[in-house]
């Protein structure tokens, strides 16, 4: 049996619930690039967990984006402080933080 033949026979077997999370899935993976082509074994049966095979896609650091901003540059934007907490607020920041790890 190909895939779509394995589908439709899932199909016929399956709720109007499991359909309709199953479309919107299908729409879903439909919207994205196919990034590897991933081939299956249609002769497994759908409960044996010992011959599934799942491909774990390649993960990618991401790189950071520098763009040299500094305090002076938030408070542009910002503006000033508004309020009369600020002392309270500064010292909630000095009893929470945490020491920084690099």
């Amino acid at each position: 049996m190909n895939i779509k033949e394995l589908l439709l026979q899932e199909i016929e077997s399956s709720s109007d619930v499991l359909l309709a999370q199953t479309l919107d899935f299908l729409r879903f993976l439909k919207t994205k690039p196919v990034t590897e082509e991933i081939s299956l074994d249609l002769s497994t049966e759908k409960n044996d967990d010992t011959s599934s095979h799942q491909t774990k896609p390649e993960i990618q650091e991401a790189t950071p984006i520098i763009r040299g901003s500094k305090a002076e540059d938030l408070l542009k934007i910002a503006e000033t402080w508004q309020g009369d907490d600020f002392e309270e607020c500064l010292q909630l920041v000095y009893e929470t933080r945490s020491p920084a790890e690099f």
